[in-house]
């Protein structure tokens, strides 16, 4: 991978092949000093949740890139996955509506995935 964008890219592809719903990146970099990107997507299960967050770490992990910092698995109804300039948050999709992260950071640019 030679940028974070192609990075979130290809998180967002190991979300979808878990059939992740609403996926997201959010270019975040002109708002944060942690990240560059958020990739944001929901699961409709608790099962699906960790399904799609055990297929982003393994993928990445592929291509040499390991979580630094993971919070939320266990409850896996908002699970943080940090990998530097990307943080990827898998929600549970009633607890995605309930936190409401692209409202709070509404004025990220949103990417096209």
């Amino acid at each position: 991978m030679k940028s974070s964008a192609s990075l979130a890219y290809y998180i967002s592809n190991a979300a979808l092949n878990k059939k992740a719903k609403d996926v997201r990146i959010l270019n975040v970099s002109h708002l944060s000093p942690i990240a560059d990107y958020f990739v944001v997507c929901s699961g409709t299960s608790t099962v699906q949740v960790k399904a799609i967050a055990d297929e982003i770490e393994e993928k990445l992990s592929e291509k040499g890139f390991y979580v630094r910092h993971k919070e939320g698995y266990n409850s896996a109804r908002w699970v943080l996955l940090d990998y530097g300039d990307i943080i990827v948050h898998v929600f549970y999709t009633e607890d995605r509506d309930f936190y409401d992260i692209e409202r709070l950071w509404a004025d990220a640019i949103a990417v096209n995935v």
